[in-house]
């Protein structure tokens, strides 16, 4: 892979920079006061720091002339230490004001882009690589950490000092030694600037790089069990190492480019600390400045070069941490395709009646998923879908829950269209059996009560017995307290299914999906969950997808789509005798049946 170019759009890119640092203000606003008092601390600190050279100048003038009483320089000890206290003193209390502002913005953010991945629409998150996202939020967090210390107590005190060192200077001294120390700072700053600026890419790059080999590594880990099917563990290995040779490629780079960088701002120091020390020598020779200035000329450049030195470090961490942010911004901006109307009102449910009203929908425009469907759902009635994979079941049950909003007609509840009204509203109105399960590593436990929070131990344990997990828990050495691994790993699919079911029962929503809920299940569970799944569906509105049709001959209505159309709609029985695609499909399982005995 080779590296990216230098970017062109440089004044966009620093318009970027200056949009991300301008977003930190809702972080220190809300801290103001906290802010203020820090600042201030700061301020007293640099006051503190910048006078302990100009009393050391006179502890070296009173001893070098012989003719101060002892009691002077001893005065003037105990002042040069008292303020070296006060400094670092100051500085503690900087640090411990602002650290509440530093950890609560870190805090902030990550619930916000949390908040925000959540508020994302299903397309997003089926598009998203989970181990770059999960990078890019990491260095995005770090990265406003890092901002807020850098911007107020790394540049702010350097720029403060600096001006205090220039006054000194230029008001005790000569404008000649405030003209070099300026150069000289001015030359640093430049150099330091224009390098950093030409090694950005290759810190951009490997931000790249290390996100797509975290991302790569993390879906071999989550898709372990297929990369065993396959014996490709050689095959992942090589492909993260791949990448991993290129992030290797642009981290030695960025070294080899920061030795030199270190190297130039180290002699443009040395070069400006002896111009101006030549100058202060060349004044106590000439008898027009005391031994003391020198010393305190000395401190003073000292003083102002050692944290500018480090300001070089500063500058390229700033400049990497709004690289590592722009990513997060970039995040945070991603618009959400599904969205609550301004005027929206909960959804209010009396029946439980479901429609789709010719509903049209497509993933993309050039092609259709659903035409023209219309059915009704009564109240309390069970309709089934079914029909070969493709035909657009799976979507509806999208569309219902508002992962996508419909390109044509309307899907309404109790008349209220979906549009209409809140998301969570609606979705705490439907329970669902998904076909595909998947569970947090927690407790059997928690991913049961998942479903309500607030749920009594008495009702978690009633809805998994009326998903027949009863004696299945009860077999487990901790019971209820089981582990279930990544995904739900440690349990088969069945189980899975069953917590599933647990989960929909314990909701009690008056509306209910099953999605391919028993797709995991053999023969004989399936007729026991089956039963569950009548029971728990009694008086409730419920919409099953099926595969199996032996699991919905029960239903009050079947519907049989095909290429995103109905095209049969009727009861088992008169499905069957009108001999059409249904009886085929019901003929072609029962054969299947037979045949496996």
């Amino acid at each position: 892979m080779s590296p990216p170019s230098q970017r062109s759009d440089e004044p966009q890119g620093n318009r970027r920079d200056l949009r991300n640092l301008w977003a930190l203000r809702h972080y220190l606003w809300d801290y103001r006061g906290r802010v203020g008092l820090a600042l201030l601390a700061l301020v007293a600190a640099k006051g503190a720091n910048v006078a302990v050279p100009l009393v050391l100048k006179d502890v070296v003038d009173a001893l070098d002339t012989g003719a101060a009483a002892l009691g002077i320089p001893v005065f003037l000890l105990a002042a040069y230490g008292a303020l070296r206290l006060a400094g670092t003193g100051f500085t503690q209390v900087r640090d411990i004001l602002f650290a509440r502002v530093r950890h609560r913005a870190m805090r902030r953010l990550t619930v916000r882009t949390l908040a925000h991945l959540h508020e994302l629409s299903l397309r997003f998150h089926l598009e998203r690589k989970t181990g770059a996202i999960s990078s890019d939020l990491q260095r995005g967090a770090s990265s406003l950490s890092t901002l807020l210390n850098y911007m107020a107590f790394s540049i702010l005190p350097v720029a403060v000092e600096f001006l205090l060192v220039l006054g000194i200077l230029l008001v005790s001294y000569s404008w000649v030694f405030a003209a070099a120390v300026g150069v000289a700072v001015a030359v640093y700053i430049g150099f330091t600037v224009a390098l950093s600026n030409w090694r950005l890419s290759e810190r951009l790059a490997a931000n790249r790089l290390e996100s797509e080999a975290n991302n790569q590594a993390v879906e071999s880990l989550v898709n372990y069990e297929t990369v065993k099917y396959f014996g490709n563990e050689g095959h992942e290995l090589r492909r993260t190492d791949d990448t991993l040779a290129d992030w290797e490629q642009m981290a030695v780079r960025s070294q080899t480019s920061l030795s030199l960088l270190n190297l130039g701002q180290g002699a443009i120091v040395a070069m400006g600390v002896t111009g101006v020390l030549v100058l202060a020598a060349d004044g106590v020779r000439g008898g027009w400045l005391s031994l003391g200035d020198l010393v305190a000329v000395n401190a003073l450049l000292l003083q102002l070069f050692m944290p500018l030195n480090f300001l070089g470090t500063v500058y390229r961490q700033t400049r990497y941490a709004l690289a590592d942010m722009d990513r997060l911004v970039q995040l945070l901006q991603e618009a959400p395709e599904v969205t609550d109307a301004p005027d929206a009102r909960p959804l209010q449910v009396s029946r439980g009646e479901v429609r789709f009203d010719k509903v049209d929908f497509a993933y993309q425009p050039e092609r259709p998923i659903l035409r023209d469907v219309s059915f009704t759902v009564p109240p309390g009635a069970k309709v089934a879908v079914v029909g070969p994979s493709g035909a657009g079941k799976s979507t509806l049950v999208r569309l219902l829950f508002r992962f996508f909003d419909v390109t044509g007609g309307a899907i309404r509840i109790d008349g209220q269209d979906l549009r209409e009204v809140p998301r969570d509203s609606l979705r705490r109105q439907i329970a669902i059996v998904p076909q595909d399960t998947v569970l947090f590593n927690e407790t059997l436990y928690y991913n049961i009560a998942y479903a309500r929070e607030g749920a009594t131990p008495e009702e978690v344990a009633e809805a998994a017995r009326v998903a027949h997990l009863e004696d299945f828990i009860a077999s487990l050495p901790e019971g209820y307290d089981t582990l279930v691994g990544e995904r739900g790993l440690k349990l088969s699919g069945g189980e899975k299914q069953r917590v599933a079911i647990a989960r929909a029962v314990l909701k009690n929503a008056p509306i209910m999906v099953f999605d391919e809920a028993t797709s995991s299940l053999d023969t004989q569970a399936e007729q026991g969950i089956l039963s569950a799944l009548r029971e728990a569906a009694a008086d409730h509105t419920t919409l099953a997808i099926a595969h199996r049709l032996s699991t919905i001959v029960d239903a009050d209505r079947i519907l049989v789509m095909a290429h995103g159309e109905i095209i049969e709609s009727g009861t088992h029985r008169e499905l069957i005798a009108a001999g059409g695609e249904y009886a085929r499909l019901w003929r072609i399982q029962q054969e299947e049946e037979e045949a496996l005995g």
